[in-house]
Formats: structure tokens, C-alpha cells, sequence
């Protein structure tokens, strides 16, 4: 059996903020919840989170995950110290512990799977994850015999000139035998420079220890400020975009281009500069995003474009144009083969195949059918200032330039509405409305003129 624990009570002071330092966004996911993803391949039996500051919030964020255990640690005395919090929480327990830090959000499953195997077969008490660094500034030394066997680990603050030399850095990942651990946890000291318990000093009680060194010391990356938080979301932003390259997608400028993890591509896609992809986006083969747009939570399909324009939890289905400037939001649905053109935006709207809306106009709230024409400042006044209202136009229906369709009100099939009009009452089917003044020309009419000013 596996468990895993995960230090996250620290505030994380360098941050500068007041939101729990693991609750960060990194790339769409808060930076404990990329390190619950990366357990996927383990499939602990058990997860306890060490909670202590902002608790409540990491609580309620992480509500989604089930089967987590929260343990709190009140005082922040070290990492010895909060792995000690799980002693009465694992009582019983023989099988293998993980212990993960919160803020580490680069690391791969298959090195966690690696970390945690090598420990099992070798019969080690314990096995710690490692990496030659070409700069070890900062970061606790490693130091092993010819068979990886772990000597000593000192942290940086206590090194001294000639430790420092040592490239070899902890990444704070650990894999112990739970009982081993469990015996030697209460003897722990906070006789160093912090005068804090550190989890490293049980290396020295343990016997033996093993070193993994990992392929990639990027993947140990902890986050300790916002300039750390941006280059983490770079090396992500890297992975992703490699992945994506080469199933076959182009990105046009991919350092201008960002990905978050759950987007899915087709390849042939093409990713214009200055593009945003967030959320569950999808993209179909063949359609080309940007430049300058951002898809949130959308759904393109094959043959789209899109350009220089903003998509939210929307969908667009084959073969239609989209933009330049347009705006689709609140679950709009546009259908196959339309075109939504410039300074156009549509909200919670349902167009049909072949309906297009080239420029100017807003749709809100609306249904419309096939093939319907919407002239340039067109607008669906959905809003009465209390309640929303719903718009409905047939198929083949047009309406002129600068017309409003007050809601709700519905418009039946091939129904021509009139240049300026502004339409209030349900159309039947086949029908030409006109709802405007009637113009009205006073030939030879002028002003008065004005009467001279007194002397």
C-alpha cells in the first residue's frame, strides 16, 4: 500500500500575497492540484494534505478531489515537523509513504512511479529524488557513496564552502518505508541555523538510503516567488507546446502562443501569434485560431476561422468565419458555415447553418434559423432592466441596417425587417415589416434668424 503526503501549510511569504502560496494558478490548475495530478500513475490508497495557513480556503478548492485526508499542522516548525503531524494518522499503517511538497508542480508521473519502484525493489528504508545541478545555489546537498547510498544532506544555509561545491541538490521528494520513518520521527532535532526539524536529518537514521538522480532537474523546480511561479509556467508552456508540434499542429510564433493543459488539438490546426487557448477548448482539423485571439472553454470544429477575436464557453461549428473583433460568450452556438464578422458580439445565442451576422450587431439571448441575414447594427434589446428576453428569427429571414428587435418577440420564416426599424411585435411568416416614422421633407424651411443683439 502507498500514501502519499503533500506539505502545504506554509504561507509562502515571498509571494507577497494573501492567498495561500500553493493556491496559485500555474498554466489553468492551482499548484497542488498539479501535483495531485501528478500521482496519476500511483494511485495512492491514501492522501493527506498538511494544511495549516489559508487552510480553509485549500479546503474548499480542492473539495473536487475525493478521498483526500487534511491534516493540520498549527505551527510551522519545519518539514520534519509536518510529516511528524501524520503520526496519529497513520498508526498501523506498513506500507510506503510519498512525501511531495505543494509547490513543486513540474514533476512527471513516470518519475514519482520511478521514485517510488526503485524504493520497493531495493529494499531500501528510503529513497530520495535528486539532481545535478549546474548552479545548486539555494538548494539542500546530497552527498553519497560510489553506489548512490546516501551519506549526509545539509541544507544551503548550513553548508560550508566546501560542501557548496556539490552539485548533487535534494528536490524534497521522499520515499520511506512508513514503520521505519514512524520509529525515528520523534527523535528528530531543531539544533541548526532555522532551528526547525528537518525531514533530511532522518536520512542519517535510516538505513539504507538511496539517491535518484532525475533526467530532467527541471521537473523539481519548487515555486517560491511570482519570477519562479513565470519561469515554471514557461518550462510548462515549453512541454506543452512540444507535445502539440509534434502531433502535428502548427504554432506559428510558439513563444507568443500559450496552451493551458487541458486543450485538445487536432493536427492540422494552425495557431496564429498572440494566441490564448484556455480552459477545455477543443480545436478540429483544419482551422486556423489567430492571430491576437483567446478561445476560454470552446469548441471549434473542422475548416474554422478565427480572427483577432474572443471565444468563451461557446461553440463553432464547421467551416464558419469568425471576427475580426468579434465577441462570443455565455454559451453561443454558432452553427455550420456561418459568418459572425467585425465588432459583433453574441451572447448566449443559437445560429443556424448558413446564418451570418457580418458586423455591427449584438445578439443576445436569441434563436436563430438557417440562412438568415443579420444587416450591419442590428440589435436584440434583450434586457427590459429587470428580466432577460428571448429573440426568435425563422429561416431566411433578414433584417436591415440599424434595426432593434425588441424581445421577446419572434420573427417567422423569410420575413424581411426594414432599415431602421425597430420592431416590437411578433412577424408572420413571408412578411416585409416597417416600423419607423414616416420621413417627412419641408422644402424651403429654415430656422428663424436670430434677433439682434442689443447695442
Amino acid at each position: 500500500m502507498v500514501a502519499v503526503a503533500i506539505l502545504a501549510a506554509g504561507r509562502g511569504t515571498r509571494m507577497k500575497s494573501q492567498l495561500p502560496k500553493v493556491l496559485h494558478s500555474f498554466g489553468g490548475r492551482s499548484l497542488i492540484q498539479r501535483v495531485l495530478d501528478s500521482l496519476s500513475t500511483i494511485q495512492p490508497s491514501r492522501t493527506l494534505i498538511i494544511v495549516g495557513y489559508g487552510q480553509e480556503a485549500l479546503r474548499q478548492s480542492l473539495a473536487d478531489y475525493p478521498n483526500l485526508e487534511f491534516v493540520e499542522q498549527t505551527q510551522q516548525l519545519g518539514t520534519g515537523h509536518a510529516v511528524q503531524q501524520l503520526l496519529p494518522h497513520l498508526e498501523g499503517f506498513e506500507g510506503t509513504l510519498l512525501v511531495l511538497n505543494g509547490d513543486v508542480p513540474l514533476l512527471r508521473p513516470t518519475t514519482l512511479q520511478h521514485l517510488l519502484t526503485t524504493q520497493q525493489e531495493s529494499g531500501s528504508a528510503a529513497a530520495i529524488l535528486t539532481a545535478q545541478m549546474p548552479n545548486p545555489q539555494g538548494y539542500g546537498r546530497v552527498f553519497c557513496d560510489g553506489n548512490n547510498v546516501v551519506t549526509q544532506i545539509v541544507e544551503d544555509r548550513d553548508c560550508t564552502a566546501a560542501q557548496r561545491q556539490n552539485r548533487r541538490i535534494n528536490a524534497g521528494v521522499y520515499c520511506f518505508r512508513w514503520p521505519d520513518l514512524a520509529e525515528v520521527l520523534p527523535q528528530l532535532q531543531s539544533n541548526n541555523d532555522q532551528q526547525e526539524y528537518y525531514l533530511t536529518d532522518t536520512m542519517t537514521m535510516l538505513k539504507p538510503v538511496v539517491s535518484i538522480d532525475v533526467d530532467d532537474p527541471q521537473e523539481i523546480m519548487g515555486i517560491n516567488d511570482r519570477q519562479q511561479l513565470a519561469m515554471g509556467y514557461r518550462i510548462l508552456q515549453n512541454r506543452l507546446k512540444e507535445h502539440w508540434m509534434k502531433a502535428g499542429v502548427t504554432l506559428v510564433d510558439p513563444d507568443s502562443i500559450t496552451i493551458d493543459e487541458d486543450v485538445q488539438l487536432e493536427p492540422d490546426v494552425v495557431i496564429e501569434p498572440q494566441t490564448h487557448l484556455r480552459g477545455r477548448t477543443t480545436v478540429k482539423s483544419g482551422s486556423h485560431i489567430g492571430p491576437g485571439t483567446l478561445l476560454d472553454n470552446s469548441q471549434i470544429g473542422e475548416q474554422v476561422t478565427v480572427l483577432y477575436s474572443v471565444i468563451s464557453d461557446s461553440v463553432v461549428k464547421d467551416g464558419s468565419r469568425i471576427g475580426p473583433y468579434a465577441h462570443l460568450r455565455g454559451h453561443a452556438e454558432i452553427g455550420e458555415q456561418c459568418r459572425i464578422g467585425n465588432f459583433v458580439e453574441i451572447k448566449k445565442a443559437t445560429l443556424g447553418d448558413r446564418t451570418n451576422a457580418a458586423h455591427l450587431s449584438y445578439l443576445g439571448d436569441a434563436t436563430l434559423g438557417q440562412g438568415v441575414n443579420i444587416g450591419a447594427g442590428t440589435v436584440t434589446a434583450n434586457y427590459d432592466g429587470v428580466k432577460k428576453h428571448a429573440t426568435v428569427i425563422g429561416d431566411r429571414s433578414k433584417t436591415g441596417s440599424n434595426s432593434v428587435l425588441v424581445a421577446p418577440v419572434t420573427l417567422g420564416e423569410n420575413v424581411t425587417v426594414a432599415a431602421g426599424s425597430t420592431v416590437t411585435d411578433d412577424v408572420p411568416d413571408d412578411s416585409l415589416v416597417i416600423a419607423r416614422a414616416r420621413q417627412v421633407v419641408k422644402p424651403g424651411w429654415q430656422l428663424s434668424p436670430s434677433e439682434p443683439a442689443d447695442a
